[in-house]
């Protein structure tokens, strides 16, 4: 995937343009929120820095917006400059298996216009599989300025996926597990289904065992029944599960995809929304 850079990349990248290169490590367990900190910690790619799904990957959770909304633009680049990121800089990002974390930290900074992102090939676990040092010292960063480019046309809100149901401009797809999808088990919030349209494409789906992506050819009969000419909703639970269909989905040549940040969690805040459990 043209997002996706190998292990022998990120080494070789190291030792010729260190100074060039920031990678972060994002790992994180829903169940156990400050694991993944402890985790970077204990043993990190080296030269990495580390950015916390909640604390930095997320803003605070409202009435409205879903359970994990985007973080505040300013504050979020404030961050990334103190990390030693600007636009220039190219920047690897990973978590334990080069899943949703990951994809969540490449979603927001392509977001916010960075052009030089890219996921690490399986991760965190792929890298010492390969047998790759790892280390516990933290890098001094040597902090500068981040400005944003924000493509405000990458999102949309709850307004405008509900007109979509009703215009059907749009393609929507959920891209949580068949079982929350159809409603049959949900345990991240308080109602189950799905938003009315949406069609579902689970995230896991593009992905093999040991956390690398799968071929274009396999990614393209994924999304086989999507036209490229089509408007395409990215939505989940929550915003982060999406990113990864959204990196696939680019990396095929969609060009026109948008991701629903506040996503399930978001449309149910709202009472008066429609639910749905049936294939779509």
């Amino acid at each position: 995937m043209s997002f996706v850079v190998t292990k022998e990349w990120l080494k070789d990248r190291q030792r010729n343009n260190h100074a060039d290169t920031v990678v972060i490590d994002v790992r994180f367990n829903m169940a156990d929120p400050e694991a993944g900190r402890k985790s970077y910690e204990e043993g990190h790619i080296p030269h990495a820095v580390y950015l916390d799904l909640n604390k930095d990957l997320s803003g605070p959770a409202q009435k409205h917006g879903g359970g994990r909304p985007l973080p505040d633009v300013r504050t979020f680049s404030e961050k990334l400059g103190a990390l030693g990121i600007n636009q220039d800089k190219t920047v690897i990002i990973y978590d334990q298996k080069n899943g949703i974390f990951a994809a969540r930290a490449w979603w927001l900074l392509h977001y916010l216009g960075h052009e030089k992102v890219y996921v690490l090939e399986g991760g965190f676990k792929g890298w010492t599989k390969a047998g790759n040092i790892v280390t516990k010292k933290i890098k001094a960063s040597e902090s500068t300025v981040f400005e944003p480019n924000v493509l405000r046309d990458a999102i949309v809100d709850m307004e405008q996926v509900k007109a979509n149901i009703h215009e059907k401009a749009a393609v929507l797809i959920d891209s949580r597990s068949k079982d929350r999808y159809l409603g049959q088990e949900e345990k991240m919030h308080a109602k189950a289904g799905h938003i009315p349209g949406a069609k579902n494409f689970f995230w896991k789906n593009i992905m093999n065992e040991d956390g690398t992506y799968k071929n274009t050819d396999e990614l393209a009969e994924n999304f086989s029944s999507l036209s490229k000419d089509d408007e395409i909703i990215v939505s989940c639970g929550s915003g982060i599960s999406a990113t990864p269909n959204i990196m696939a989905l680019k990396t095929l040549g969609y060009k026109n995809v948008k991701l629903y940040p506040g996503s399930f969690s978001d449309w149910i805040s709202y009472e008066e929304n429609e639910l749905e459990t049936k294939e779509e």
